[in-house]
């Protein structure tokens, strides 16, 4: 602030006496003092305000300027309500020295001047914190740097002003993370969350027991609108309570996180193509070999992950596979989440596939994270409303690239039993499958390959020669458990027919399915398919 700052409307009621020519110079602090030489004491930039106790004949006052003016002061506010009016010889001592000097009348209190010069003064810090925040938001975008640590201790440091980027899940991106607890952050993604599902403008407001957080979203792009995606910049205190210039370092901030969070993805982007890359090997049976060169390649993009050999231990690691779907979200939404919510040391390698994902990743020892993953999505719950779901299931750990195929299939098998529970947030593991999936599964790709080509290649060329239908009869044959006419009616044709083509498959194969033998091998077959 500036010493003008101190006689403009809604400053405390002072009146300029002398050197009104300076009241441009800049304020940093206050200092109060009776001292007859308190030049010691001065660093430069002060307003002092004295009580003039100091002054028991009119010689004094040019001592005591002059000493002010030695030592950088920038103004003398003297107070009325010890020694009654400033004397005239204060004023001439003041004029001499280029000093500005006010007059505080008795019926305002030094402490009145020290707040509110106080306030300006960090008011003009704020504002230079701001104009860096800025300066240093345009150097991200630009330059692709980052630092989001080194602003917010900047601002913790020079402001006290606690801040946290923290994602949708409650993972702190930036900040001091020991002091806000796992159940301070879930309470205030919650609310950020919950806010912006309500559509309420921000900055949104959250009071926990440690104190009032305001939260402002950091969105991916101004024209994207997710919620569950988008990081939130939560800061200690009121935001609409401080003053503009305050304000204006929250909101560019903000952008700054925004600027950070976009870098960061447009470094994924490498890491994404991988991902969909592993995901169409395992749809179309690639060679395990062919599928542990691309997690090889992965792995070498990892932060601080030891890189594993592609000849042998890329092959023979332990991967968990996840299969997730959204409900009433829109495409891609699912995959951003998981890519938040699993991504932090971007090991996992999440494929999108529309509204759902597949995901693949190092499986960590001990047992199958099912609740682990439960819990760290609940706080979703607060943005996916009523309508909206999201399902995951988890594989077993596969051994190697060849256990993939049979762990996707596995995955997905546990998701659709999440999908038939009750709850937006729902997770199945492996555990919870109780049939021959989990035997499939767990059988290496080569002889899942293997026995469906045998049972159904040449059923499978018949159809693509003929137009036969056969394998969607077959199909439509087990699940009426071998009933000629539930079968016939169920594809709309007549009894003879379905028995011709029962015949023809029959042939084809060798295979009899009038035996159960062969039923439970043609089903396996399809299933497998």
């Amino acid at each position: 602030m500036r010493v003008r700052d101190l006689l403009a409307p809604g400053a405390p009621r002072l009146r300029l006496l002398a050197a009104e020519e300076e009241l441009d110079r800049q304020v940093s602090g206050v200092m109060t003092t009776d001292l007859q030489d308190p030049g010691r004491y001065l660093h430069g930039g002060e307003l002092v305000l004295t009580g003039m106790l100091w002054r028991t004949v009119p010689a004094d006052s040019e001592r005591f300027v002059r000493t002010l003016a030695a030592g950088g002061a920038v103004a003398l506010a003297a107070g009325e309500a010890e020694v009654g009016p400033v004397p005239e010889d204060l004023v001439e001592a003041c004029r001499r020295h280029r000093m500005p000097l006010l007059a505080v009348p008795d019926d305002i209190a030094f402490g009145t001047v020290t707040e509110f010069i106080g306030r300006q003064v960090s008011a003009d810090r704020a504002a230079d914190l701001a104009a860096l925040v800025d300066r240093h938001r345009l150097l991200v975008s630009a330059a692709g740097g980052g630092g989001l640590d080194a602003v917010l201790d900047l601002l913790g440091g020079d402001l006290d002003l606690d801040c946290w980027v923290l994602t949708p899940t409650g993972a702190v991106i930036a900040g001091p993370a020991e002091r806000l607890s796992a159940q301070d952050r879930d309470q205030l993604v919650r609310a950020h969350l919950a806010a912006q599902r309500q559509r309420r403008r921000p900055p949104h407001r959250a009071r926990l027991a440690a104190g009032s957080y305001s939260l402002l979203p950091a969105p991916v792009s101004a024209e994207h609108d997710a919620p569950l995606v988008d990081w939130v910049l939560a800061v200690a205190g009121d935001v609409t309570e401080w003053t503009a210039k305050r304000q204006q370092l929250a909101e560019n901030l903000a952008r700054l996180v925004a600027a950070e969070r976009h870098r960061r993805d447009e470094g994924r982007r490498l890491r994404r193509r991988l991902a969909d890359e592993v995901l169409a090997l395992l749809r179309r049976d690639a060679d395990p070999a062919e599928i542990s060169r691309t997690l090889y390649a992965s792995s070498a993009m990892a932060v601080g992950y030891e890189i594993p050999d592609p000849k042998s231990r890329a092959q023979a690691g332990s991967w968990l596979v996840l299969s997730a779907e959204g409900t009433g979200l829109p495409e891609g939404t699912v995959r951003a989440v998981l890519e938040e919510a699993l991504g932090a040391t971007d090991r996992a390698l999440v494929a999108g596939t529309g509204t759902g994902a597949v995901v693949v990743l190092p499986a960590p020892e001990g047992p199958v994270p099912a609740d682990a993953l439960r819990e760290l999505l609940a706080p979703l719950e607060a943005g996916l409303g009523s309508e909206g779901r999201i399902t995951l299931g988890v594989s077993a750990p596969a051994s190697g690239a060849g256990g993939l195929r049979g762990a996707l299939e596995e995955a997905r098998h546990a998701r659709r039993i999440a999908a038939s529970r009750v709850g937006r947030v729902c997770v199945a593991g492996p555990e919870e499958l109780a049939s021959h999936v989990l035997l499939l599964a767990a059988v290496p790709d080569e002889v899942r390959r293997a026995f469906r080509g045998r049972l159904l290649d040449k059923v499978i060329a018949y159809d693509i020669e003929h137009q036969a239908d056969l394998v969607r009869t077959l199909e439509a044959f087990l699940r009426s458990d071998g009933s000629w006419t539930r079968c016939a009616a169920q594809l709309h044709v007549h009894v003879n027919t379905l028995r011709y083509r029962i015949g023809r498959i029959e042939e084809l194969t060798g295979r009899d399915l009038s035996r159960l033998e062969d039923r439970v091998d043609f089903y396996l077959a399809l299933e497998l398919a």
